[in-house]
């Protein structure tokens, strides 16, 4: 039985090389960014929060005064909200939108490492007055989805930031 899973298991491992599959490594950053200074009008939303944090992990030396940065990340808008989708016959939402929008631009000294780009991600989800309480969390657990995917976007544009 052992030399069976065995088999199975160099199987599985040679199948996963020839495919090209690899694990995921920590973002390259531009060297710019190695002390970064993330300037917004909101210190408290979802998206500069989950960005610090992955900054951090990837290494990135964040900063509290843009004096002292090599790299500034500017957030000029981060918004999010939803929208209704569609209705019933009794004009009762059955269908939201969430969104989430982002816009930024990354500088080093008088250098523009990335030009003002934007990010509109948006998510849907069925809506029943009768679970309201689960629906309100369903809505925060997606906008914390679309977070996670714009933190994602970011950084794989910023590490290609200074090629």
């Amino acid at each position: 039985m052992s030399l069976s899973r065995s088999i199975l298991v160099f199987a599985l491992t040679l199948l996963l090389a020839g495919c090209g599959f690899q694990m995921r490594t920590a973002t390259v950053l531009p060297s710019e960014m190695e002390r970064t200074y993330i300037a917004t009008d909101s210190r408290y939303s979802l998206f500069y929060r989950t960005l610090r944090e992955r900054l951090r992990s990837n290494g990135v030396n964040l900063v509290d005064n843009p004096v002292d940065a090599t790299a500034v990340f500017n957030i000029l808008d981060d918004s999010t909200g939803q929208r209704v989708l569609s209705v019933s016959a009794r004009n009762i939402p059955r269908e939201y939108e969430v969104y989430y929008h982002v816009r930024y631009s990354l500088q080093s000294m008088e250098k523009t490492l990335l030009e003002s780009r934007e990010q509109i991600l948006t998510r849907d989800y069925t809506y029943d007055v009768n679970t309201v309480l689960g629906k309100a969390r369903e809505e925060e657990l997606l906008r914390e989805a679309i977070v996670d995917d714009l933190v994602r976007v970011v950084l794989i544009q910023l590490s290609s930031a200074d090629r």
